[in-house]
């Protein structure tokens, strides 16, 4: 049996595509990249077990530097491919990872969507404030009267905090993790793909290109002058987020306001970790296999739709005649 490290380095490297990466040197990225490397070879994954979906942005460069089937979408756009991916293939390990301007902004509503559906997919938000790759615009979480380099005034739109969205939208998984702290985040993505429902794993990342008001000196702390960084964990001081299978609608909503009240905490202090999970809830595939029994017969995406010469195979006759609607002659007439 072989070293630890070496099995680790093997591990690691069996998820790398080994493609040139163009991301800034510094860029909180990477972490996050090395995090997902780390994590899906440390649970055992091989990476045609893996799917991962990227949307627009630097963040969405991602599956072109993972060995895994890598789907790059459109704008805004990344859930609803992710969601019939995993409806069509249950057994896959389904992963979207997105920007905040590109699933906060335009693919906003179908943010809401994929919590309300609860499928079994992990969505992984890199979060640093700008559109990195549009030149350092600011994003939906930058905060009102916030002024990065890139911006000629201060933003005058409030933020939105994907925590919170999140949870209203029906996420049975929520945390948030930090881009340079590897160890806990590769914890927080186990976690989040091992959970069985709609998992939200919100990223901090610094942007050293256009984001000089959150940098790693500003998550360490440095400007406050305090020992220890802004960064802290909730379980480490004991938050349990925690609704379980047979909790009933008292423990969900104290469970849903403690995790309100963690995640209006920023500044001085920013809780990681995970801040809500619900295990009360069941999952889309769960719900489909009840009402259609063929459902878990075989799998949507090997079950045959057409014949060889690509015509379908479902026959809507009954169904264009229930439908038809006879003209008379008299209906012709002008009144």
């Amino acid at each position: 049996m072989g070293d630890n490290k070496t099995e680790s380095r093997l591990g690691k490297s069996l998820f790398s595509s080994g493609h040139a990466n163009d991301w800034c040197a510094g860029c909180g990225d990477f972490g996050i990249l090395r995090s997902l490397e780390k994590t899906l070879a440390g649970m055992g994954l091989t990476p045609d077990q893996v799917a991962v979906f990227g949307g627009i942005g630097c963040s969405g460069k991602t599956p072109y530097y993972l060995s895994t089937y890598g789907i790059h979408t459109l704008h805004g756009r990344v859930l609803p491919f992710a969601t019939g991916a995993k409806l069509a293939r249950p057994a896959l390990t389904v992963i979207a990872v997105g920007g905040d301007g590109d699933g906060l902004s335009i693919g906003a509503g179908h943010l809401v969507n994929a919590g309300r559906r609860n499928v079994d997919l992990t969505y992984i938000l890199f979060d640093n404030g700008v559109y990195g790759l549009t030149k350092g615009q600011a994003s939906p979480t930058l905060r009102y009267g916030e002024q990065t380099k890139a911006m000629s005034e201060p933003s005058i739109l409030e933020h939105i905090n994907p925590v919170t969205l999140a949870l209203v939208a029906g996420f049975t998984w929520i945390g948030r993790g930090y881009a340079y702290n590897v160890g806990q985040l590769c914890e927080l993505l186990e976690q989040a793909i091992r959970h069985p429902g709609a998992a939200l794993l919100t990223i901090q990342q610094p942007c050293p290109t256009y984001n000089q008001l959150h940098d790693k000196d500003w998550y360490a702390g440095k400007d406050l002058g305090a020992v220890t960084e802004r960064l802290y964990s909730l379980q480490d001081e004991g938050y349990d987020p925690v609704v379980p299978h047979d909790a009933g609608p008292a423990v969900q909503e104290q469970k849903m306001l403690q995790c309100l009240s963690a995640a209006q905490q920023w500044d001085t202090r920013i809780p990681t970790g995970v801040f809500f999970q619900d295990l009360s809830k069941p999952r889309l595939q769960d719900t489909i296999k009840q009402r259609h029994k063929g459902y878990v017969i075989a799998d949507p995406a090997e079950q045959t739709v057409c014949d060889k010469e690509g015509r379908p195979l479902a026959r809507l006759d009954s169904l264009l005649k229930a439908l038809s609607v006879h003209v008379t002659g008299d209906d012709h007439s002008s009144g």
